[in-house]
């Protein structure tokens, strides 16, 4: 029985699933190693201050709503 063939979410490539594989199982065996994931999130830029804006943003719509004077 071959084993079932899937594509990495981060690089996009194809890789065979193979039983007691490390990592993730949506990931290649070269993006599940802990090198591969601490470059992985230092590449993903500001993750907080993206979290932060959107949360700004989100309080700006929720206050909007909230308080709005219906005429």
């Amino acid at each position: 029985m071959p084993f079932p063939i899937k594509t990495c979410v981060l690089c996009g490539e194809e890789f065979e699933l193979k039983p007691g594989k490390p990592g993730y199982a949506n990931r290649c065996p070269d993006c599940s190693s802990p090198e591969a994931e601490a470059e992985a999130r230092l590449a993903s830029g500001d993750v907080l201050e993206t979290s932060r804006e959107g949360n700004q943003a989100r309080r700006e719509a929720m206050k909007n709503l909230l308080y709005r004077k219906d005429s």
